[in-house]
């Protein structure tokens, strides 16, 4: 079987950055409830993987599975979300996060996860309308947006797999896992190319696009510019980047 790969070329450096943060986490494994037999599809390195029952995780990225540390689960299969190599009902729980965006066929790949799970289905997403309206898009990057073209919305997520709650996932200011709005009162990280390396939406970006933002970035931060113009950021302690969470029983 052939396994479409975005992240073989993408995925340098991944789990150095891509660290989970605890209020995020706290956020995404509550809905698992008790569920004993989690699968994990898109899994990259790891993050957010409950610790305390078994994890099946599927990941089509050879880079992404020899970044995941000791401590994951050690059942990896090297598959991608559109065809399971799994029985009906083989699951009590899923999660697929921040993955949904990059699968070449997302309908097929939602009803296989909701064909293999018999309970509770999360999934971390995103609102491209609001992502579209963060700073880093509209000020530097607004090319990201011709990313999210096929991207379905939450809610169409939601009813692909046969119905859901979609709630906000607040972003905080210290953000501990770097992906694409988490530095939004941290601005400078972005000057990083190791850091940029981690958010797909920039490492799949042109290069010449990304450092001629970068430059100008890099002005901004120096001449105050963008404190001036994001003022009303270095108060907040957590905004709404567009982040959702899915939640299908």
């Amino acid at each position: 079987m052939a396994v479409h790969a975005t992240y073989d070329s993408i995925g340098i450096g991944y789990a150095r950055f891509r660290q989970p943060d605890p209020r995020v986490e706290a956020q995404i494994l509550a809905p698992l409830g008790d569920a004993r037999r989690v699968l994990n599809v898109g899994a990259g390195s790891g993050s957010y993987e409950p610790t305390d029952r078994v994890v099946v995780a599927v990941e089509p990225s050879e880079r992404m599975i020899e970044q995941r540390p000791s401590t994951a689960s050690p059942l990896v299969v090297r598959a991608v979300a559109g065809d399971l190599p799994f029985d009906d009902d083989t699951f009590d729980a899923a999660m697929a996060l921040m993955t949904v965006h990059h699968w070449p066929d997302i309908g097929a790949g939602l009803a296989e996860v909701r064909r293999v799970t018999s309970g509770p289905i999360v999934v971390f997403h995103y609102d491209t309308a609001v992502h579209a309206e963060q700073w880093l898009v509209t000020d530097y990057l607004p090319s990201m947006v011709e990313l999210d073209t096929n991207v379905p919305s939450p809610a169409a997520v939601a009813e692909a797999l046969g119905g859901g709650e979609v709630t906000v996932v607040p972003v905080p200011h210290d953000c501990q896992d770097g992906f694409c709005h988490a530095f939004w009162r941290r601005p400078e990280a972005y000057l990083d190319p190791t850091v940029r390396a981690s958010i797909s939406g920039i490492a799949r970006s042109p290069a010449e696009v990304v450092d001629e933002a970068m430059t100008r970035l890099a002005d901004d931060l120096v001449s105050r510019r963008w404190q001036q113009r994001h003022a009303d950021l270095l108060t907040r302690s957590e905004i709404d980047a567009g982040y959702r969470l899915v939640v299908s029983a």
